[in-house]
């Protein structure tokens, strides 16, 4: 069946579908999604806690949080594809931070912990070196027969 171009673009299905709403369009813009399940404190993601009022009637259920990983002060969350809240990290309510500066961050704890172990250990408790080799014995001719003596 020959339609013609206009009738095509004019045609239902042919257009794309815009958001009703600013969190429908978040929605789509955030692509990177994790399920994380609602505690009594609010919801853990990356060692952090983001909490809104809102998220006190899904205590105990598994829910679908979207962010920016450029900016990880607040996340959205959805349950079943539905909008829910905006959840704000309170340790940090008014600071960008990405995921990339949390990763660095950990390195660097981790690096200087190690280090910090590693200085703590007294010399005296480190395993010696490899112990002095016995003194040797002269060796001797290999004897192979009585007479040899």
């Amino acid at each position: 069946m020959r339609t013609s171009p206009k009738t095509a673009w004019i045609a239902e299905g042919w257009l794309p579908r815009l958001p009703e709403s600013l969190e429908e369009l978040d929605g789509l813009l955030l692509r990177v999604a994790k399920h994380r399940t609602v505690q009594r404190d609010g919801i853990h993601f990356q060692g952090q806690r983001y909490l809104s009022p809102t998220l006190a009637s899904f205590v105990g259920r598994t829910v679908t949080i979207r962010y920016d990983p450029r900016d990880l002060s607040e996340i959205r969350v959805y349950d079943h594809d539905t909008f829910v809240c905006t959840a704000i990290n309170e340790a940090h309510p008014n600071q960008r931070y990405s995921l990339r500066d949390i990763e660095a961050a950990r390195r660097a704890r981790r690096r200087q912990l190690r280090k910090d172990i590693n200085d703590r250990i007294p010399t005296a408790q480190r395993p010696p070196a490899d112990p002095p080799a016995p003194a040797r014995r002269p060796w001797n001719r290999l004897k192979t027969y009585e007479e040899d003596e």
